[in-house]
């Protein structure tokens, strides 16, 4: 079995040949060989996770990254008395990889989850779970750090502990000014990190975790469970009963997730923050979303797609195409010709109503080509990019993640962006800085970014089946002008295609 590892919001300065995204920054490493990932974290403290970074993979093979504060600095929010990783995921009685394999030759849609998990157990709630759901001990009074993921492939969630609070202190390792909530909405990719007192009576409480369905066909209704444990509880309690449960939104609650994500705000003080961008030097807007592409099955001219068709996803009309001869950043590095393009647009092919319903199905938008087109900056420059999601198909949020960067989330909101009204509302002051940004259903996100490690960096939705789909794109960043801001050589292990 092919296999890369990436390490999700890593920034990898300098070192983007350890950044692991199969035909993008190395070839995958194939049975019997090895590589070894050699980086530097820099500027970074906070959760973050590595997953396998080919096909469906990742279902099972993925982990948390914790960075803490060096010697000598401490966290901005009062010490937590102990810290907790959970780690929501999906689980399927079947091989994965068979999954994908069967969807992308049929062209349809794969199969759902069976379950979903929190740290691998799929919870009370399932009939397979038997005694093996995941439980949190606390003492009454204290105070601990949750570091939550979402390392589900596919799925967003609602996270709530039933009559508790949190306060979320960071975002994807940015840190936050403190925001209190009773509910955290967490996409596939992202990471919230959140406080949480002991302050109830000391019982059994259900953690839950149930999807959050923006298309409008909901699938999974299910919902996973760990156990918040209180000392003592035990022994106050006179007779045996269930934890108590926390009452879930709607699976398609937009409202709920659109309230938590734009309530978000970046923490100034923080010794990492660097502030907001004034010019922008490379100004894109971009359109995600679905489409179609011809079926191509030999002797059938059927696939499982609307209109019997084949599923397709893109970026301003682009379907991308990951190349097989070599990485991309290979191909960069050593100047080799006929491996990708640099005519990435810069705006929408095709100018329509992005988010009416009534434009579906419409064959003169829906239909798009595979290719390999990429953008190519500067070093140094600032990149805008307005991600202008479409309801053709179906309107849904994509977690759009950006490799090598943390970028600054300037405003987000619904329907279609209108440049000079919407940049009225334009947070430069103390926006949140994130890896990965939820692109509201039927809306749009502003972020900007300053393009200062070289590299090749994919930019894709962490949907994880509209990858193959095409739903994705690559930055090259150019070298800087000192051996300081140039990329090293590739190491004398990358793995070759």
């Amino acid at each position: 079995m092919l296999l890369n590892i990436s390490r999700h919001g890593v920034a990898q300065f300098l070192s983007a040949w350890a950044d692991g995204p199969e035909y993008v920054t190395q070839c995958p490493i194939i049975p019997g060989n090895s590589y070894t990932y050699k980086f530097n974290v820099t500027r970074q403290e906070g959760t973050l996770w590595w997953h396998a970074h080919i096909s469906f993979l990742r279902a099972t093979v993925y982990g948390a990254i914790v960075i803490r504060p060096r010697p000598g600095r401490t966290y901005p929010f009062p010490k937590p008395y102990k810290e907790y990783p959970i780690l929501l995921g999906e689980w399927w009685n079947a091989s994965v990889v068979d999954v994908l394999n069967q969807a992308l030759a049929t062209g349809a849609t794969p199969l759902n989850s069976d379950a979903y998990t929190i740290n691998g157990q799929p919870g009370d709630l399932y009939n397979c779970s038997s005694n093996h759901t995941y439980k949190i001990k606390v003492k009454f009074g204290k105070t601990y750090l949750l570091r939550i993921i979402n390392a589900a492939l596919n799925s967003h969630f609602f996270f709530k502990l039933a009559n508790h609070k949190f306060t979320v202190v960071s975002v994807d390792a940015a840190y936050t000014n403190p925001y209190v909530t009773d509910i955290v909405v967490i996409a596939p990719g992202q990471t919230v990190d959140v406080m949480l007192t002991a302050d109830q009576k000391p019982d059994f409480y259900y953690i839950a975790a149930s999807p959050y369905v923006s298309s409008q066909a909901p699938t999974d209704t299910t919902t996973t469970t760990a156990i918040l444990a209180y000392d003592g509880a035990a022994i106050a309690k006179s007779s045996p009963t269930p934890p108590i449960m926390p009452i879930m939104p709607p699976l398609n609650d937009t409202e709920t997730a659109h309230k938590f994500y734009s309530n978000l705000t970046g923490l100034v003080t923080s010794p990492f923050w660097a502030g907001v961008p004034t010019t922008v030097d490379e100004d894109l807007l971009v359109t995600v979303g679905m489409g179609l592409i011809p079926c191509d099955g030999q002797g059938n001219n059927s696939c499982g797609g609307p209109g019997g068709q084949r599923f397709a996803s893109s970026m301003n009309n682009v379907s991308f195409q990951l190349p097989t001869k070599m990485s991309l950043l290979q191909a960069f590095v050593q100047n080799e010709g006929g491996i990708y393009s640099t005519d990435f647009p810069n705006q929408p092919l095709v100018v329509f109503d992005y988010t009416n319903p009534a434009n579906r199905f419409k064959p003169a938008i829906i239909l798009t080509s595979k290719s390999t087109k990429v953008i190519q900056v500067k070093y140094n420059s600032t990149v805008q990019m307005v991600l202008q999601n479409t309801a053709i198909l179906n309107a849904e949020n994509h977690p759009m993640h950006l490799h090598g960067f943390n970028f600054h989330v300037l405003a987000q909101g619904f329907g279609n962006y209108n440049a000079s009204e919407d940049i009225k509302n334009f947070n430069l002051v103390n926006p949140q800085e994130r890896n990965t940004i939820a692109v509201p259903s039927a809306g749009w996100a502003v972020i900007r970014f300053r393009a200062n490690n070289p590299g090749v960096w994919f930019m894709h939705c962490h949907v994880e089946v509209h990858v193959p789909w095409g739903l994705a794109t690559a930055i090259i960043v150019e070298n800087g002008p000192t051996p300081s801001t140039t990329l090293p050589p590739p190491p004398y292990d990358l793995p070759k295609c």
